[in-house]
């Protein structure tokens, strides 16, 4: 089994990320378009069955468009969701540093919510039980796309590879609209490409 691990095109970085609302800027169409291209002229060889795309509006927004080209089964869940941030979500990001100063991702203790959020240890957890989850529930495809979010796919890479996941530092770059991929057998996990942008 291959899981494609997709992540969405580029939001408005002026405003706060995780949960929040906002849809993805034109270049970031731009930016998904070009991969559901690349997708579409290698499905022969790659054989993607079915998207499952995090509920967010910016992975709606990113799987909707590479289905356009792939036209497969498509399902949305908040189990792909980026850490819940709270009452940040979608705040501008001046504003949010002038209201909450000091409370950003990288400065979090591990056990340490955002205010109406998560911590990252309850996200870690919540995206590893979610993963194990879906893989369960897609144990009869060969290839399934996830399209989801930069902290969702360092969880799953760091998981994958054994690598210490924490707030602190990021194990895998993952660009707006870039591709990785997972290589899942009985005996093993992989992951097999990181980072792939098209072109």
């Amino acid at each position: 089994m291959k899981i494609f691990l997709i992540r969405h095109g580029e939001d408005d970085e002026r405003y706060k990320g995780g949960w929040n609302r906002l849809p993805l800027i034109n270049r970031g169409k731009k930016q998904v378009s070009k991969l559901a291209n690349y997708l579409a002229k290698r499905q022969k060889d790659f054989k993607i069955e079915k998207i499952v795309s995090s509920d967010i509006l910016r992975t709606r927004q990113t799987a909707k468009i590479i289905n356009n080209k792939l036209h497969l089964p498509i399902e949305f869940t908040r189990k792909l969701r980026e850490m819940n941030n709270g009452v940040l979500a979608g705040m501008r990001v001046k504003d949010a540093i002038k209201q909450y100063p000091g409370v950003y991702f990288r400065a979090l203790k591990m056990d340490e919510r955002y205010p109406g959020g998560e911590s990252p240890i309850e996200f870690k957890e919540r995206v590893i039980k979610s993963f194990n989850e879906l893989l369960e529930e897609n144990k009869d495809h060969e290839t399934v796309a996830f399209v989801t979010h930069n902290g969702v796919i360092n969880v799953i890479c760091s998981h994958i590879t054994g690598k210490v996941w924490t707030n602190k530092v990021r194990n895998f770059k993952a660009d707006y609209a870039s591709l990785t991929i997972i290589n899942i057998t009985e005996d093993s996990k992989e992951v097999e490409l990181t980072n792939f942008k098209a072109r």
